[in-house]
């Protein structure tokens, strides 16, 4: 069995914060690698100021680079447009993989507005990564309510494969202040520095 682990995101642009989680997850989780499934459009994000596709699978690629992380642009493949229809299919074509799912604690205060959240909870565990600012709003979520018993203790995340499901572990580290709002405000034409990027390969990652 292969551990992976799954951050999905619109990553625009891809960012050292998103690097510095995907690490510190791989350590505290046991992980053989993590997938960055760069979103061909999230449902919950506006359209204005989205950049082009192929951009942002170019910024994550970069952003990547040297680590155990594998992008992709499976949803685009897949032509699914949320992450429930997403893992259900992943199930299907990788067996033999145990995936859980990484988000952070901004995710995790607006889980409740994805479609079939509970689903996806009673699909694979989560890992949530502390995020600055966001620990009193994700304690009062709706999600967070119906997923309190669900809880695991951090010292018991590398046994993520063993957990009766729904579960959730909540990750804490100084995460790096990052954030692609902020990137976006300070460039935003940062894209252009990827405009000549080749055509995203949106094939299923290979096992």
């Amino acid at each position: 069995m292969k551990r992976v682990g799954l951050l999905g995101g619109s990553f625009n642009p891809a960012h050292k914060g998103h690097r510095a989680i995907s690490l510190h997850a791989l350590r505290e989780l046991g992980l053989d690698e993590i997938w960055w499934m760069v979103s061909p459009g999230n449902p919950l994000k506006p359209v204005e100021g989205m950049a082009p596709f192929a951009a942002r699978m170019a910024s994550a690629r970069a952003m990547a680079r040297h680590a155990p992380i594998r992008v992709n642009g499976i949803e685009a493949r897949l032509k699914t447009r949320y992450t429930a229809d997403t893992l259900a299919k992943l199930a299907r074509l990788y067996p033999r993989n145990r995936f859980i799912w990484l988000m952070g604690a901004d995710n995790l205060k607006q889980f409740h507005q994805w479609r079939d959240w509970r689903g996806i909870a009673r699909d694979v565990p989560i890992a949530v990564i502390a995020r600055p600012g966001y620990d009193a709003g994700t304690r009062a979520s709706p999600a967070m309510g119906w997923l309190r018993r669900a809880v695991r203790p951090a010292g018991q995340a590398m046994h993520w494969t063993r957990w009766r499901l729904p579960a959730l572990v909540l990750l804490r580290f100084r995460p790096d202040p990052t954030s692609a709002t902020s990137l976006r405000a300070a460039d935003p034409a940062w894209h252009r520095r990827f405009s000549s990027a080749p055509e995203p390969d949106s094939t299923i990652v290979r096992t």
